[in-house]
């Protein structure tokens, strides 16, 4: 449809206004099924209770509804001792309708039934009737008194006799599914304190049905209790005691069924849930999904991995290239400086040639043999001393200049030569110099004409008992003895001067261990006099300064 009308010929649509917003308006909830709902809330009861409160409301505006009676065959022979085992619905003729009967229906129904049944109709028909309420119509009586209070009909409702509680087993499950458990989910449904249950569903039922169906009987709230099955009323107590008593038992009775009922249920759902074919085909599906996943990273990894390592082996390649090209280019500079080198070798060789038979050819610019061979040996070192450059200038000038020119240049080259050769002479000596005095403040100083002080000679005698006591040597020549020797051989002697003879310091050892033999074989005094003394006693010095001048060394890395 068009929101406006096509514009005539000559005409034009034209807008006035725009419509007004929409304006969000608070409504207070108000009503009779608002008013049901509070009391449902308050009254704490159940949403069946409120479909037979509602049901009977309906009942009581529609008085033109219909129903059938079913005459109950065995009625006149219950007993009224009885009547709590006893069908209520069948009493009443509802055996049909059952928990789904309104209240109209059952009134109706009561009303029914007393007039055919009363004890006066029966009486006055001839029947004879039975006094007191031994009488079949007292069950009449408490079927009505149940039915129309809806906590004893819930009650009784929660142990309807009619009621199959039986759980299919697995084989039956698995054969045909959705035949078997949808019957049996819909039968226990009427324990649902919820109004909307989820159906079973089929085959095509997509996963979010299928967990919201199992969601909710797995979280099953069920308003089926058993206080009609109590064994004892505590009406009939005789003191508060026993009330209190019969109460305790009924409870303990009441939450064990309950929990069997909530076990029934569970066994129920968890058989479903195992032979349901839709959950195995999420099962697979989820499996197939995630090996599809697990591959596919898998795969992603590998190809990382790859890439990884073709860039890796591009670094390789790149740098192995760079590397070649780096030798190549430092072999062909290698080469080429060997060249340039060989080049500049050759030219130096050309230019120490060409000064050679130059000053050859000028008989070396003197007029004697004698002059002859100092100048020859002078241009020999031009020629070792000097550059390229130089050669080359100096050549020049002997090409260019007469005989007095070219020796007076050639004069000058070899003074310079000499002078430079001169101050390296004097840098090496001072070197030397340099180094020597450094070795002798290292070493300790010590001059010539400088005596032993009380620490050197605490040193000596350290030394000297390093000795071992007993050999002929020290049974000869007391340590204080070969101290005095020592110091009046070493007097005036600096350390340097003592370790110069650390050359024979071999042959002196051996000397020393021949001694100690001799000794040892219980020779006299006289194998130990003469050259062999003087010889331990050099080596007995040695030994000490020695010991000496490693403590000098010491202090002077200390400090």
């Amino acid at each position: 449809s068009k929101m406006l009308l096509e514009a005539l010929d000559g005409e034009e649509t034209v807008v006035f206004g725009a419509a007004a917003a929409s304006v969000q308006v608070q409504v207070e909830p108000v009503g009779r099924w608002f008013e049901a709902y509070v009391k449902r809330r308050n009254r704490n009861a159940s949403a069946s209770f409120q479909e037979l409160e509602e049901e009977e409301e309906s009942s009581e505006e529609s008085d033109d509804e219909e129903f059938q009676l079913e005459e109950y065959s065995v009625l006149r022979t219950l007993d009224p001792k009885d009547w709590k085992n006893q069908d209520h619905y069948a009493v009443l003729g509802l055996p049909h309708l059952r928990y789904k009967a309104t209240q109209k229906q059952i009134k109706a129904a009561h009303k029914l039934i007393v007039l055919k049944h009363h004890p006066d109709k029966r009486k006055a028909a001839g029947e004879q009737i039975v006094e007191g309420d031994n009488d079949y119509f007292t069950c009449i009586t408490k079927a009505i008194e149940v039915l129309s209070d809806p906590v004893k009909r819930r009650a009784f409702d929660s142990v309807d006799p009619t009621f199959d509680n039986a759980v299919p087993s697995k084989s039956e499950g698995k054969e045909n599914f959705f035949d078997v458990f949808t019957a049996v989910f819909e039968r226990n449904a009427r324990w649902s304190s919820k109004k909307h249950v989820p159906k079973l569903g089929t085959i095509e039922s997509s996963f979010e049905e299928v967990d919201n169906f199992y969601s909710f009987w797995y979280n099953f709230d069920s308003w089926r209790e058993f206080s009609y099955l109590d064994e004892e009323e505590k009406e009939k107590a005789e003191c508060r005691d026993e009330r209190r008593w019969i109460e305790k038992q009924n409870r303990a009775s009441r939450a064990q069924r309950k929990k069997e009922e909530m076990n029934r249920i569970r066994t129920l759902v968890d058989t479903a849930y195992s032979c349901d074919p839709r959950i195995k085909k999420f099962k697979e599906e989820e499996k197939a999904k995630k090996e599809s996943e697990k591959k596919a990273k898998a795969e992603a990894k590998k190809r990382e991995q790859e890439e990884r390592e073709r860039a890796r082996q591009a670094e390789l390649e790149a740098a192995r290239l760079a590397k070649e090209k780096e030798e190549e280019e430092a072999k062909q500079a290698a080469q080429q400086a060997k060249k340039e080198k060989e080049i500049q070798k050759k030219a130096i060789k050309k230019e120490r040639q060409k000064l050679r038979t130059t000053c050859k050819n000028w008989n070396y610019f003197a007029d004697n043999e004698a002059d002859s061979v100092k100048m020859m040996e002078e241009v020999e070192k031009l020629c070792d001393r000097l550059e390229l450059t130089s050669l080359q200038s100096l050549n020049e000038v002997l090409a260019s200049g007469s005989k007095e020119e070219s020796k007076a240049a050639v004069d000058k080259q070899v003074q310079e030569v000499n002078a430079q050769l001169q101050r390296e002479r004097e840098a090496e000596v001072q070197a030397r110099q340099a180094a020597r005095s450094a070795e002798q403040a290292s070493g300790g100083g010590g001059g010539g004409g400088k005596g032993w002080t009380e620490e050197d000679l605490q040193l000596l005698i350290k030394a000297v008992n390093l000795f071992p006591a007993g050999t002929n040597i020290f049974s000869r020549f007391h340590p204080s003895e070969i101290i005095r020797r020592l110091r009046a051989e070493t007097a005036g002697t600096s350390p340097e001067d003592i370790s110069s003879h650390r050359s024979s310091w071999t042959e002196q050892e051996r000397l020393y261990e021949e001694v100690q033999g001799a000794g040892g074989d219980g020779q006299s005094q006289e194998s130990c006099s003469g050259t062999s003394e003087n010889r331990i006693c050099v080596i007995l010095t040695l030994l000490c300064w020695s010991l000496f001048y490693n403590k000098k060394l010491k202090e002077e890395k200390k400090n």
